[in-house]
């Protein structure tokens, strides 16, 4: 199956890279448009600008370019307002967006703490740290890479300073980062299955199927992200129930309940990833993609975005209140309260520009209602 993934991946890359010497991408955007073409002799995208004819433009985009003398710790965590770097490594480091690895790295926390058989000894923390790479650089790494590279078209519109449209990095090197990334969490993986002394390596297969469901989802011609619900649905999935399964099997074993409850969290995690949705609608809307503020309009995508993360953990807590775990459940509501405070505080007032503080206040209270959940599943 790995050599069948690597096969329909090399395929589909090379085809990009042949598409994108042969096309150029032209557009009227405000107030700063661009165009795309491709540099012979060095292979490299770069920006050119255009005439500019407001009128064509309807949407609220995104700030066209980054803050002057932007922030090079922003620059590190791939997020808005990062400096405009040239080392090679920054960039790359960049492309992996490592602001995005908690998720699944306490992912890897809650799997291990709903096992119930982690201990706090040497070999075992060595073994979550391991896994907790595999799920974080390596494979979200991986999967942030892949998705750049996939979305280059619409980010030269929505925002072109970043380091594939810009052309800061070569299609090259975007490319050997994507297999060093992929092969690299599968060896890992691998390891992880000889270390916990697996008869069948189930955290390989984990991360195969992981990493096969971030593929189609950036790449044609399936592009799950094309689909709102589908698209997001998996993005959760990927963000809260991968990394989970993989931490409680290294150190037990997954059971159906602990299944169908962790896909069941993806529907907030679905809610996350609208969150990302709104600041694309300009790029989306033009490159056919039907994100939900789009298909819906910003408006109501707002309140399916909150709907989707606040009425799923009150669905878990009302499941934990079920199975005899009162105080886990008040915990979990507690926990769900403050993320309904930033909701109305920062996300419902603009989804564009608070993105960032929005989920930096609310989301470490997510997380820390997936490990009371963890806790109160302890198998």
């Amino acid at each position: 199956m790995a050599t069948m993934a690597s096969s329909l991946l090399n395929t589909t890359l090379s085809s990009s890279i042949r598409l994108s010497n042969s096309t150029s991408i032209s557009r009227r955007t405000s107030p700063l448009p661009t165009s795309i073409s491709l540099s012979r002799s060095r292979k490299r995208l770069t920006i050119r600008a255009t005439e500019t004819d407001a009128n064509e433009v309807k949407g609220k985009a995104p700030e066209k370019a980054p803050a002057a003398g932007g922030s090079g710790f922003n620059q590190i965590l791939g997020i808005k307002g990062a400096k405009q770097e040239t080392d090679i490594w920054k960039i790359r480091v960049q492309l992996t967006k490592p602001v995005t690895w908690p998720p699944l790295i306490w992912g890897v926390v809650c799997g291990a703490a709903a096992s119930g058989n982690f201990h706090w000894t040497v070999e075992d923390v060595a073994k979550s740290i391991v896994c907790m790479l595999m799920s974080g650089p390596f494979l979200t790494g991986y999967t942030q890479t892949i998705n750049d590279w996939y979305d280059r078209d619409i980010d030269a519109i929505n925002e072109p300073y970043r380091p594939i449209p810009s052309g800061i990095i070569s299609e090259n090197e975007v490319i050997t980062q994507i297999w060093v990334l992929l092969l690299g969490g599968l060896a890992t993986a691998g390891i992880l299955d000889v270390w916990a002394g697996h008869n069948f390596p189930t955290i390989f297969y984990l991360a195969l199927g992981g990493s096969l469901l971030s593929y189609i989802y950036s790449a044609p011609p399936l592009k799950l992200k094309q689909n709102g619900w589908i698209g997001n649905f998996a993005l959760g999935a990927s963000y809260i129930s991968l990394p989970w399964w993989a931490g409680q099997a290294l150190f037990g074993t997954l059971t159906l309940d602990i299944v169908v409850l962790t896909l069941l969290y993806s529907i907030a995690g679905l809610g996350i990833a609208i969150v990302n949705d709104f600041k694309s609608v300009e790029g989306d809307r033009k490159m056919g993609l039907q994100s939900l503020p789009v298909a819906f309009g910003e408006e109501t995508a707002k309140w399916i975005c909150v709907g989707a993360i606040d009425i799923t953990q009150l669905s878990v807590a009302g499941y934990l209140l079920g199975a005899g775990k009162p105080y886990y459940a008040l915990a979990l509501v507690g926990l769900i309260a403050p993320q309904v405070f930033f909701q109305f505080k920062y996300f419902l007032k603009d989804p564009v520009k608070y993105d960032v503080k929005y989920q930096a206040s609310a989301q470490p209270f997510l997380i820390l209602g997936l490990l009371v959940t963890a806790l109160a599943t302890n198998h």
